[in-house]
C-alpha cells in the first residue's frame, strides 16, 4: 500500500512538466514570432527608407541635370533630362525620374526610388531663381553707417519678406551702426550665430536675424561668345552715344563728359571705368543697359550713373571675377542692379539706391536708403546667373 502511493505521487509530476513544457513552448514560439515580426518589420523600415534615400537622389540629380542645361545658351527645352533604374552609390537601391513640363507654365519632377519590394515615390515642382532674391548679399560681410535705411517697394502680400545678408558667420561680419534701420531680416552664414556675427550699435530691425539653412552659391559670369567675339572700339574718353550692342577696353571720362545709352544696349567693358567728377553714364528712357564688367568701377565726386527709366531691371551690371572695387560717389538716385561676386562695393553718402546688390562685401554710408526692387526677382531663362530650385516637395500617399 506504501508502494502504490509514492508511486501515485511520482506519476503527478509528469502532468505538471508537461504543462510547464507547453507554457515554455508557447513563450519561445511567441518570442519567435515577436522576433521574426519585429525583424520583417525593420527590413521593410529599412527597405522603405532605401527606397526613399534613392528616390531623394532622384530629385538631386534631376535637379543637377537641369541646371547643367541651362549652362548651354541659347536654351532648348526640347529634350528634358529623364533616368531609369540608375544605380545609388554604395547601395542596391535604383531610382528612376522624369522632368515633365515648359518653360512658360513651370517643370514638374518625378523620382521613383526601389530597393528590393520596397518603392518609394516623390515629386517637386523647379522654379527659375535669378541672383537678386535679397536686397544686398554679400560673401565677406557688410556694413550699413548711421541712419542708413534699407527697405522695399514692388512687393505683393505673396512676397517673401525682404533680407538682407551673407555667407559669413565671423564676429562682427554684419555691422548695423546707430540708427540704421532694415525693414526686413538679417540673415548671416549657415551654423552662424547672428547675436556674434551682427554687430548692432543701435539698429531697428523689424524682422528676424537668423542663420542660414543652406550656403548661398554665386553663380559664376560667362560673357556672351557673340560679345567676345567684338573687335574692341578701345577706351570712351568723350562725350558719346552708344546705339549698338559693342565690345570696349574701357571708359575713362573727364569732367562733366557723358556715355549715353541709347536702345537696348549690352556691352563689355575688358577694363576700368572712370566717371571723373560730374561725369555721367546715362541710359535714355525706353533704353536698357546689360553691362558685363572686366575692371573696377569708380565714380569721382558728382558723378552719376543716370537710369533715365527708373526700373532697375533696365540696368544691370555683372562684375566679373577679375572686377574687385566697385565705388559711387554721388547724391543721386541709382536705379539698377549689381551682381559682383569678388567685388567690394560702396554706396557714398546720400545716395539713394533703387534695385539689389550681389558682391563680395558692401558699405552703405551715412543716411543713404537702400530701396529694394522685389519684381528683379523675376527672371527668364536667357537671364545671367539664374539656376533652377526645388519648390513645392511632396510624396503622394
Amino acid at each position: 500500500m506504501k508502494r502504490l502511493r509514492q508511486s501515485k505521487k511520482r506519476g503527478s509530476a509528469i502532468p505538471l512538466a508537461a504543462v510547464a513544457v507547453l507554457i515554455l513552448l508557447a513563450m519561445g514560439v511567441g518570442l519567435l514570432s515577436l522576433g521574426l515580426h519585429s525583424r520583417l518589420n525593420s527590413i521593410r523600415t529599412a527597405s522603405d527608407i532605401a527606397a526613399r534615400c534613392a528616390a531623394d537622389a532622384g530629385l538631386v540629380k534631376a535637379l543637377f541635370e537641369m541646371n547643367e542645361k541651362l549652362k548651354v545658351k541659347p536654351w532648348d527645352g526640347s529634350s528634358l533630362p529623364q533616368e531609369t533604374n540608375t544605380s545609388l552609390p554604395n547601395c542596391d537601391a535604383v531610382f528612376s525620374y522624369t522632368v515633365t513640363g515648359e518653360l512658360d507654365g513651370g517643370y514638374t519632377v518625378v523620382s521613383t526610388g526601389t530597393f528590393g519590394q520596397a518603392q518609394r515615390t516623390v515629386s517637386c515642382t523647379l522654379r527659375l531663381t535669378g541672383p537678386f532674391e535679397a536686397a544686398i548679399f554679400t560673401e565677406n560681410g557688410m556694413e550699413l553707417k548711421n541712419s542708413a535705411v534699407v527697405d522695399w517697394y514692388n512687393y505683393t502680400e505673396d512676397d517673401k519678406i525682404m533680407q538682407i545678408g551673407t555667407n559669413n558667420t565671423a564676429s562682427g561680419c554684419v555691422v548695423l551702426r546707430n540708427s540704421a534701420t532694415v525693414y526686413g531680416d538679417v540673415v548671416v552664414g549657415v551654423g552662424g550665430d547672428p547675436s556674434v556675427a551682427i554687430s548692432d550699435y543701435g539698429a531697428t530691425v523689424t524682422g528676424d536675424t537668423r542663420a542660414l539653412t543652406e550656403r548661398y552659391v554665386m553663380q559664376p559670369i560667362m560673357v556672351p561668345q557673340w560679345l567676345q567675339s567684338l573687335p574692341s572700339g578701345g577706351t570712351i574718353q568723350n562725350d558719346t552715344t552708344i546705339t549698338n550692342s559693342a565690345r570696349y577696353s574701357g571708359i575713362d571720362l573727364g569732367n562733366s563728359e557723358t556715355v549715353t545709352i541709347s536702345g537696348d544696349i549690352t556691352l563689355y567693358i575688358t577694363g576700368d571705368i572712370i566717371l571723373g567728377n560730374s561725369a555721367e553714364l546715362g541710359v535714355e528712357n525706353g533704353a536698357s543697359l546689360v553691362l558685363y564688367l572686366g575692371g573696377n568701377f569708380e565714380g569721382k565726386n558728382s558723378s552719376k550713373v543716370n537710369n533715365l527709366t527708373k526700373d532697375a531691371k533696365k540696368l544691370k551690371i555683372y562684375g566679373l571675377d577679375s572686377c574687385e572695387t566697385m565705388r559711387f560717389k554721388n547724391s543721386t538716385d541709382f536705379y539698377g542692379a549689381i551682381y559682383a561676386p569678388n567685388a567690394d562695393v560702396v554706396m557714398d553718402n546720400s545716395a539713394n539706391i533703387y534695385g539689389s546688390v550681389v558682391s563680395k562685401s558692401f558699405e552703405q554710408k551715412n543716411s543713404a536708403i537702400f530701396n529694394y526692387d522685389v519684381s528683379l526677382r523675376d527672371v527668364s531663362i536667357n537671364d545671367e546667373a539664374v539656376y533652377f530650385t526645388i519648390t513645392n516637395w511632396h510624396e503622394p500617399r
